[in-house]
């Protein structure tokens, strides 16, 4: 049973890295309708450029962050602004191979500059521990999970408490409304892919530091992080982050007893998920939308025009 706790423990603190790096994917996806396949060797690069900070310079893995973060950011910028601009409305599939492309572009890269062996980014609080009741948690995934929390948090200030953000809403919820009020769409898209990257960068270094890694990681990342967001429903950022913490408790119990088999959970949950719900069963926009039905089915909801007019009149 003590086993069991640690595994729950770990998966729920190490899910919340995996809902951030999902998090930036369903972002992307939910504003600019493109499918980034690049996520997971997004997600290596920022554990390669920690990796060398922390081998050259001996800089802690999440004080690179400080370099990472906005190198990442600059990057995904870039990468819509030169590629993805460029492709004409409608073409999904072109967009997914654009990415791809980018992805088998950073494996080759990181294949040259750093060879295939597996390598770790190592400090001293990763092996080190905490005591949680009889438990011992390796301080890392509290890190991990402490960071998650702050950019997530960070993210749903900027959405919900920003001019900058509004608009980013009001693109993902109609990108014809956003042009018609004057929203300049490329800069929203720029400025998503942006984020996005800069998050799968984010948890990329600290995944490095969670699990040995080499070039050829990206697949095992970009497999999970496509189950978590196909599962949450596409561009359901809380769904996403739901997804992988449960996901991720659930393997690391599985792998106690079939450690072979553990590595299929996010596969055979995916599975289900497209039986049952194809379009996601944790799609949160449409979960409000029902919720907000069933309320005006108990208590009539004021319309928005009655609820200009009584702001109206309280004002006055």
């Amino acid at each position: 049973m003590h086993v069991i706790y640690v595994a729950l423990e770990t998966g729920f603190l190490a899910g919340a890295v995996y809902g951030l790096m999902a998090s930036g994917m369903a972002l992307i996806y939910g504003v600019t309708r493109v499918v980034n396949v690049a996520q997971g060797g997004v997600a290596l690069l920022g554990a390669y450029l920690s990796y060398s900070l922390a081998q050259n310079l001996h800089v802690d893995p999440f004080l690179s962050l400080i370099a990472v973060i906005p190198i990442a950011f600059v990057f995904g910028a870039a990468v819509y602004v030169v590629l993805i601009r460029r492709m004409r409305a409608g073409t999904l599939m072109r967009a997914v191979l654009i990415t791809a492309a980018i992805a088998f572009i950073l494996q080759g890269a990181f294949e040259t500059a750093f060879g295939t062996q597996l390598v770790t980014i190592n400090a001293s609080y990763v092996t080190a521990t905490f005591a949680v009741r009889h438990d011992y948690i390796p301080y890392v995934y509290l890190f991990g999970f402490l960071l998650s929390v702050a950019l997530l948090a960070a993210l749903y200030v900027f959405l919900y408490r920003t001019r900058l953000g509004r608009l980013v809403r009001l693109t993902a919820q109609s990108r014809g409304a956003a042009r018609v009020a004057g929203v300049d769409l490329r800069r929203i898209d720029a400025l998503v892919f942006g984020i996005g990257f800069a998050f799968a960068a984010a948890g990329g270094t600290v995944y490095g530091t969670i699990s040995p890694f080499n070039p050829v990681s990206s697949y095992d990342l970009i497999t999970r992080l496509l189950a978590i967001v196909l599962i949450a429903g596409l561009g359901s950022i809380p769904g996403a982050v739901i997804v992988a913490i449960v996901l991720m408790m659930i393997q690391n119990v599985t792998q106690i007893y079939a450690p072979v088999g553990a590595t299929a959970v996010f596969y055979v949950a995916l599975a289900l998920s497209l039986i049952v719900r194809p379009r996601g069963i944790l799609d949160w926009n449409r979960w409000l939308a029902g919720l907000r039905a069933r309320l005006e089915t108990i208590v009539p909801l004021p319309s928005p025009q009655t609820r200009q007019r009584n702001n109206a009149s309280s004002t006055r």
